[in-house]
């Protein structure tokens, strides 16, 4: 969920007329445009204008700089788009993530090695990364399987997978970032997302925990659990 309220915040702000007015405007212009010229462009004082664009700015579907353009004198606020792309999916999709990890198997893939095998080590690889990453930042010592369990599943959270616990103490992963197309080509992706989150399990040092695939309708194909005892 913390990662969708950046974007629901980016959309509620353009659900008022003056804003998305004066967004439409800094969007169409192609350059950056003075509080004084969207004002005139929109029909509303600076004074409005400012209060509209900085919360624009405060939401990062723009961004602002002082840009003196050869003037004497002091530089004028200038405003422009951010750059950023604000989409809101609930429950949350990253279809962004799955391109760029079947992207990667593509460009990589070589001699007799099979596309799917490709897109699987390619996401393992992937998920292996983030969780370094995030074991570097957190900083966790040995990980028991419960505590390894509670940090996959708070990583799992940002993406999408709506993590909760199961009866069995597994931490279920309640929603699929890949779905629809999933559904479309479940062998494949589901690989990728069991991979994907092998990767993680390993990049955090959760060495008592694994993804299984354990498909449930409605709801993503892989579950976390504790190792089974050898």
């Amino acid at each position: 969920m913390e990662a969708e309220r950046p974007s629901i915040a980016a959309v509620a702000a353009l659900d008022d007329e003056v804003r998305h007015a004066l967004y439409r405007c800094v969007r169409d212009a192609r350059r950056p445009i003075t509080r004084e010229q969207a004002a005139a462009e929109v029909g509303i004082s600076r004074k409005l204008a400012a209060f509209h664009l900085d919360k624009l700015v405060t939401v990062g579907l723009l961004r602002a700089r002082y840009h003196s353009g050869g003037r004497i004198g002091r530089a004028p606020k200038v405003y422009e788009l951010s750059g950023d792309d604000v989409s809101v999916c609930l429950p949350a999709r990253r279809p962004a993530l799955l391109a760029e990890i079947l992207l990667g198997a593509v460009l990589t893939t070589g001699g007799s090695e099979r596309p799917d095998r490709a897109a699987h080590r390619v996401a393992r690889d992937y998920g292996e990364r983030l969780g370094a990453a995030e074991r570097e930042r957190v900083r966790p010592g040995r990980l028991g399987a419960e505590r390894a369990l509670a940090l996959a599943g708070s990583v799992c959270e940002r993406y999408g997978f709506e993590p909760g616990p199961s009866e069995s103490g597994a931490v279920r992963l309640r929603n699929c970032p890949f779905h629809p197309l999933a559904a479309r080509a479940p062998e494949l992706v589901c690989g990728v997302n069991q991979q994907f989150l092998s990767g993680l399990l390993n990049g955090l040092g959760a060495r008592g925990v694994d993804a299984v695939l354990e498909p449930s309708p409605g709801e993503c194909c892989v579950e976390l659990r504790r190792s089974a005892a050898p």
